[in-house]
C-alpha cells in the first residue's frame, strides 16, 4: 500500500510540473519548406527571384512566425471554455517551538493523560481540484473574438509583408537588369568604335586615312570602356542588393549566376487601365487595409470584453483531497471531497474597470480614424501609380519610334562616312545619339515594367502575380 501511495504521490507531482509548461515544448511543431536549389541555376528570372525571397528572406520568415504566435494565442483563448483540472502534492517537515510543543501537549493530555506528540512531524497532502467558469459576462466569448481577429490581423500582416517584399524584389531586379542592359550597350559602343579604329589604322597604313580619325576612334573606344566599367560596377552593386533581399548567405550570388535579358514590351503592357476599378479593387484587396479592419474588429471585441467586467461571474468547483501525517500510506479515510457553486461580483475596485473600458473605447476610435486615413492614402497611391504608368506608356512609344529612326540614321551616316560623303564629326554625333537613344529606351522599358508592378503592389495584386507564377 505504501508503494502504491508513493507512486500516486510522485505521478500527481510529475503531472503538475509538466502541465505548468516544462513539457510545452513537445507541442511546438515546425514544418520545413522545400527550398529552391541554386546549385545548377545559371540565369535568375524575376519569378525565381520572388520565390527565393519568400523562402529565405528573414523578415518574411519572422512574419510567418508571428502568425504562428497568433494561432497559439487563439488556442489559449479557446482553452478558457474548458474546465480546469489541477493536481497537487506537497510535503512539509515541521519542528515545533518549545512553547508550541508544550501547549499542544497540554491540550492533548486534557483528552488523554498518557498522550504524546511527535516532534518533528511530517505532513503529506495530495488531491485533485476541478474548476469551471459557467458565466463571466461573455468575457470569454469576446476574448475569443479578439483572438480570432488578432490571428487574421497577423495573417494579413504577413500578406502585406509579402506584398512589400515582392515589390522590393521587383525594384532591385529591374535596376540590376537595367545595369546589365547598360553593359550590353557599352559593349556594343566599344565594338563599333573598335571596328572603326581598326579600319582607320588600316587606311593610315595605306596612306588613305588621317591620324586624327584614328585618334578619334581610339578615344571613343576608351570612353566606351570607361562606361562599361561603370555599368559593371553598378550591376555588381545591384546584385549584392538583390542577394540581400533574397536572403542569400553573405548577400552574394554564385559567380556564374546572371539575370535574364530585358525583353521588349508586350501589347498588354501598353493597354489603358480603368482607375476607378483599380481603386475599388485596392480597397477590397489591400492586405494592410484588411489588417486594419481586423484590428478594428479586435478593438470592438475588446470593448465588449471590458464591459463584461460589470457582470457577475459564476463557476463550479470540486475537489478530492487527502492529508496524512508521518507516512505516505494514504487510505480512504484520509481523503475528503467538496463541491460548490461560486458567484462573484465586484462592487468597487477604485474605478479601474471603468477606466479600462474607457481606454478600450478610445483605442477603438483611434483605430477607426487610422483606417479612414489609410483608405485615403491607398486611393492617393493608386491615382499616382496610374499616372506614372500612363506617362511611362506614352514615353516608351515615343522612344521606341525615336530609337528606330536614330539607328537608321547612324547606319546611313556610317555608310556616307565610309564613302567619304560625311564628316567624322557627323558620325560621332550619330553614334552618340544612338547610344543615348538605346539607353533612354532601356530605361523607359524598365520604368514601364516597374510602373506595372508598382501599380499591382499598390492595389494588392502583386501577390496574385506571384501565385500565378507558382501555378
Amino acid at each position: 500500500m505504501k508503494a502504491i501511495s508513493f507512486f500516486l504521490f510522485f505521478l500527481i507531482f510529475s503531472i503538475s510540473i509538466c502541465a505548468s509548461g516544462l513539457c510545452a515544448s513537445d507541442a511546438i511543431k515546425t514544418a520545413e519548406e522545400e527550398k529552391t536549389d541554386l546549385t545548377n541555376l545559371k540565369i535568375l528570372d524575376l519569378k525565381t527571384a520572388g520565390k527565393i525571397a519568400l523562402e529565405k528572406n528573414p523578415s518574411f520568415e519572422a512574419a510567418f512566425m508571428r502568425v504562428q504566435q497568433a494561432k497559439e494565442m487563439l488556442n489559449q483563448a479557446r482553452a478558457t471554455y474548458w474546465p480546469r483540472l489541477d493536481a497537487s502534492a506537497s510535503f512539509s517537515h515541521t519542528t515545533l517551538s518549545q512553547n508550541a510543543y508544550n501547549t499542544n501537549l497540554a491540550y492533548a493530555k486534557l483528552l488523554n493523560p498518557s498522550a504524546t506528540i511527535d516532534d518533528p512531524e511530517n505532513y503529506y497532502n495530495t488531491g485533485i481540484r476541478a474548476t469551471w467558469i459557467l458565466f463571466n459576462g461573455f468575457e470569454r466569448y469576446y476574448y475569443n473574438q479578439a483572438a480570432r481577429f488578432g490571428k487574421k490581423q497577423s495573417e494579413f500582416a504577413k500578406d502585406d509583408m509579402k506584398r512589400l517584399l515582392l515589390s522590393s524584389v521587383v525594384e532591385i531586379y529591374f535596376s540590376a537588369q537595367l545595369a546589365l542592359e547598360s553593359i550590353k550597350i557599352s559593349e556594343a559602343d566599344k565594338t563599333f568604335n573598335q571596328k572603326l579604329y581598326e579600319e582607320a589604322k588600316a587606311r593610315s597604313r595605306q596612306g588613305a586615312g588621317s591620324l586624327s580619325d584614328e585618334m578619334n576612334f581610339e578615344i571613343r573606344v576608351i570612353a566606351a570602356e570607361l562606361k562599361l566599367l561603370k555599368a559593371k560596377k553598378l550591376f555588381r552593386a545591384s546584385m549584392f542588393g538583390l542577394a540581400a533581399v533574397l536572403g542569400m548567405p553573405n548577400a552574394i550570388f554564385p559567380e556564374s549566376l546572371t539575370l535574364s535579358n530585358l525583353q521588349s514590351e508586350t501589347d498588354e503592357e501598353l493597354e489603358p487601365v480603368n482607375i476607378q476599378d483599380l481603386i475599388n479593387f485596392a480597397l477590397l484587396n489591400r492586405s494592410d487595409i484588411m489588417q486594419s479592419e481586423s484590428l478594428l474588429n479586435a478593438a470592438m471585441a475588446e470593448v465588449k470584453m471590458k464591459r463584461a467586467k460589470f457582470y457577475p461571474s459564476v463557476g463550479l468547483s470540486a475537489a478530492y483531497e487527502g492529508t496524512r501525517t508521518n507516512d505516505m500510506a494514504f487510505e480512504n479515510d484520509d481523503f475528503g471531497n467538496s463541491a460548490g457553486v461560486n458567484v462573484t461580483y465586484n462592487l468597487f475596485s477604485g474605478g479601474s474597470d471603468r477606466a479600462r473600458l474607457g481606454e478600450a473605447i478610445s483605442r477603438q476610435k483611434e483605430v477607426t480614424k487610422m483606417l479612414e486615413a489609410l483608405r485615403l492614402d491607398v486611393i492617393s497611391d493608386v491615382r499616382t501609380s496610374v499616372e506614372t504608368l500612363l506617362l511611362a506608356q506614352k514615353e516608351l512609344v515615343l522612344l521606341r519610334s525615336s530609337a528606330v529612326l536614330v539607328k537608321k540614321n547612324r547606319d546611313l551616316v556610317e555608310m556616307e562616312y565610309a564613302a567619304g560623303q560625311s564628316s567624322l564629326v557627323r558620325l560621332n554625333e550619330a553614334q552618340r545619339d544612338m547610344i543615348t537613344a538605346q539607353s533612354r529606351l532601356a530605361l523607359s522599358l524598365v520604368t514601364l515594367r516597374k510602373a506595372w508592378f508598382d501599380l499591382e503592389a499598390t492595389i494588392g495584386k502583386i501577390s496574385e502575380r506571384y501565385d500565378e507564377w507558382q501555378g
